[in-house]
């Protein structure tokens, strides 16, 4: 699946409909990933995190500020986070048939500016080996983050 989301990233029309097609993909193919979705580092103040693209069988949190809940304290650690017992975190905030959640940063120039999350309605979905897939998966939209960026600053400066 990272050759296809690798593939995908290069020839996609920005980083959104990539991470709308990783969502999607990671949704389908993997039945224990019951929602799969980006949250976005909110401009001007980047204190709070806003839902991007995703894919799921639920209504997701629109907006999380950085102070709460798993999102939260993935964007403020810089950290990965996976719990594979929500119930036993107090921190999460979201549906009671969730049981497990991972959330993984996405740096821009070493500056959290999104994260992919996903939960599952089994326990002990997370493992470490899942937990490095996930990650590769947040890279490639990192890159694809960053290229977009470079993009605009030139564009800006060639004007």
């Amino acid at each position: 699946m990272l050759k296809d989301f690798e593939s995908y990233a290069r020839s996609a029309q920005g980083v959104k409909p990539l991470m709308q097609h990783i969502s999607e993909r990671l949704h389908e193919s993997t039945t224990r990933y019951n929602w799969v979705g980006f949250y976005l580092m909110e401009p001007p103040s980047f204190e709070a995190l806003v839902l991007g693209p995703h894919a799921g069988s639920f209504m997701p949190t629109l907006r999380i500020p950085l102070d709460k809940g798993l999102c939260g304290a993935a964007a403020r650690s810089g950290k990965t986070v996976a719990v594979n017992n929500v119930a036993a975190d107090p921190r999460y905030l979201g549906s009671d048939l969730v049981k497990s959640n991972i959330v993984v940063p996405i740096f821009v120039k070493k500056r959290v500016m999104a994260e992919i999350c996903i939960e599952s309605y089994f326990a002990d979905t997370f493992t470490s080996s899942e937990q490095k897939f996930i990650e590769s998966c947040a890279a490639i939209i990192a890159r694809c983050m960053e290229s977009e960026a470079l993009a605009v600053t030139e564009d800006a400066t060639s004007h």
